[in-house]
């Protein structure tokens, strides 16, 4: 009958008993039986050619029966201990308790949450509602083969509508022209811009005696509030920031350009199919589209044409 070896044994019974048997150093064995001189002390010091058998030396059930539920179920329910001190307090009298086996039972009772306390978290401050027309206004760069590229991001804080152009600089004319532009994209009036601050969007604190900057002059001429973001505090400006990542994840940080009119031309169709066929939860499964058209209805007041005319298809 053959022998029976785990796979990664490099000695047969044949060649551990004669390395039992010889008086011969472990250097001289190794170097006999081409095995390294630890296997060969090793098998020097047992008695016996075979194996040592593997696994737990008491092997046990973690299974649980259902009076060890029952006393599992009822322990947590009265006491309501996190996951690892139920284990602890019930291990004295359940040994074969493992915390795998715990949590699963716990699972299939469905008590592997415990209940929310009040006031043990304070509570999820809600965004401040406003009227459509609050954009958040934001500058990344990113990169083709032919270089870089500065992208000019806004998005409704409302409406989550997306309005965006690729640059090669990102002066503050240029900035300001973003804006003209995104005044006349949107069927809405634009009553509030929030931007960082940015040389972009603002003069800076050493420049007192500067006159105002373009891009607060055009706020000024539409009738626009513009907001700054607290210093060092990008996540004041949290929508744009994450629209920058949305936008990148679906274009540079996944596909290679050429050269930039590829990547304006995918960008192009990226934020229009975001803008009327992206369906969000935060709009309760609407795309900013039909959010938009909805607001028409509720309130023409805000609107400055019928956002009808904007719809992608024949009439574009």
């Amino acid at each position: 009958m053959g022998q029976i070896l785990h796979g990664s044994a490099t000695t047969t019974q044949a060649i551990r008993g004669a390395i039992q048997n010889s008086q011969e150093s472990l250097r001289a064995l190794s170097a006999r039986y081409g095995i390294n001189q630890k296997t060969v002390a090793k098998w020097k010091k047992r008695t016996s050619v075979t194996d040592l058998p593997t696994g737990p030396r008491q092997p046990c059930s973690s299974v649980l029966s259902v009076e060890d539920e029952a006393v599992i179920v009822a322990f947590r329910r009265h006491t309501l201990l996190p996951l690892d001190d139920c284990l602890y307090a019930l291990q004295p009298t359940l040994p074969h308790l493992t915390r795998s086996s715990l949590h699963r039972c716990l699972r299939r009772h469905g008590i592997s949450r415990l209940p929310e306390v009040q006031g043990d978290k304070p509570a999820k401050k809600k965004f401040k509602d406003y009227p459509i027309g609050y954009f958040h206004v934001d500058i990344a760069e990113v990169q083709t083969a032919e270089g870089k590229l500065y992208l000019f991001v806004a998005i409704d804080r409302t409406s989550k509508f997306v309005f965006t152009e690729l640059h090669a600089k990102a002066g503050k004319m240029i900035a300001a022209q973003f804006l003209r532009n995104l005044i006349g994209a949107v069927p809405y009036t634009v009553h509030t811009v929030l931007t960082d601050n940015g040389i972009q969007f603002t003069n800076r604190a050493c420049d007192r005696y500067a006159g105002d900057h373009i891009f607060g002059r055009v706020c000024t001429e539409h009738g626009i509030e513009h907001r700054l973001t607290k210093i060092k505090h990008p996540w004041t400006n949290g929508q744009v920031e994450r629209m920058n990542r949305t936008i990148k994840e679906a274009t540079v940080k996944r596909f290679h350009y050429d050269d930039h009119q590829q990547l304006r031309r995918h960008l192009a169709d990226f934020i229009d199919a975001y803008n009327f066929g992206r369906r969000l939860k935060t709009l309760k499964g609407l795309t900013p589209y039909e959010f938009i058209c909805r607001q028409w209805t509720s309130e023409p007041k805000r609107f400055r044409m019928d956002p009808i005319h904007q719809i992608l298809g024949l009439n574009t």
